[in-house]
């Protein structure tokens, strides 16, 4: 029985991802380039590999045995790459990132530039990605890293076959719109102003809802937004107060709403993701999550008076 490797790991990526289209979409091949691999793999094999009586195929218990070993393939492939990495001393080579608006703009955007000065062969694709759907794209090859988000105060999720790294602790403020005279001072001031919330289940929903607790009262909650441009264009219009992380400020709202100096005590933890392995990241992943730590520590500090924000001046709780 002659098995070529290559139809091991197309078996492989398949098996990952739950279907030949999908596959073929992180091969770069079409999907009848996929199937007809898949074919010839039986062929080489003698024996079914698919199960087609249902509507979507799955594997054979022969399928998932070979499957499991081109895993395993693909891993020492993986390996040899990372010590002829160490050998030469050079990295190069695509790497794949999924995060959110926030992070894409004032974190992986600097870090790219970063990295296009330390490691000049490395080239980084990015993926507007978050939560289970990004985290599905970690663990069936579709990104090398994820960098996800979650609230201070809740438990750390257990991400099975993944490991992560602390990159930022992102503080939430509170911001209102520019044309709100005086600016507030405390949470008393905003009880009776109208709030730009999220969702329930949304971590801007979550963050004044936490608030709300600290300080004992009920927001009238006005609109919700799921995204914090969206957010922040109706602080800007003078419709609401709102909490958002440091990171979401800045942008074409920045003369427009008023960052005040209202003390909130919360902030989102930001986690880099990758695939756990016995060595650790990749190389390439190694030199994205170095530049990320380097793109953090040069972030400036939130200013406190224009430009571009309006600072209130010193609040109490």
């Amino acid at each position: 029985m002659d098995i070529d490797p290559r139809r091991l790991l197309i078996l492989r990526v398949v098996a990952l991802r739950g279907g030949v289209s999908d596959a073929a979409k992180l091969l770069h091949l079409t999907a009848s380039a996929v199937s007809q691999q898949l074919t010839q793999l039986e062929r080489e094999t003698g024996i079914a590999l698919f199960d087609r009586s249902q509507r979507r195929i799955g594997l054979t218990a022969a399928g998932q045995l070979l499957a499991t070993r081109a895993g395993r393939i693909e891993q020492e492939l993986s390996e040899a790459s990372r010590e002829l990495q160490a050998l030469s001393g050079r990295v190069s080579g695509p790497v794949a990132v999924a995060s959110f608006s926030s992070v894409i703009r004032q974190i992986l955007v600097p870090a790219i530039g970063i990295l296009a000065r330390t490691h000049p062969e490395v080239h980084p694709r990015v993926f507007e990605l978050e939560g289970p759907p990004a985290l599905r794209e970690l663990r069936t090859g579709g990104v090398d890293l994820v960098i996800a988000e979650r609230s201070d105060g809740s438990t750390e999720p257990k991400h099975s076959g993944l490991t992560g790294r602390h990159l930022v602790d992102d503080g939430y403020q509170v911001v209102v719109p520019a044309s709100w005279a005086p600016v507030p001072r405390a949470i008393r001031d905003l009880s009776a102003r109208p709030w730009i919330s999220g969702p329930p289940e949304s971590a801007n929903g979550q963050a004044l809802e936490r608030l709300a607790a600290r300080h004992r009262f009920h927001p009238e909650l006005c609109h919700f937004c799921l995204e914090y441009p969206s957010t922040l264009s109706l602080v800007a219009a003078g419709l609401g107060a709102a909490v958002v992380p440091t990171l979401a400020l800045g942008g074409e709202y920045a003369e427009r709403v008023t960052l005040t100096a209202i003390p909130t005590g919360l902030f989102r933890r930001i986690t880099v993701l990758f695939r756990t392995s016995e060595r650790g990241p990749s190389p390439l992943e190694l030199a994205l999550i170095a530049a990320l730590g380097d793109a953090v520590q040069a972030r400036s500090p939130i200013p406190t008076r224009p430009p571009p924000f309006r600072s209130g001046g010193p609040g109490a709780t």
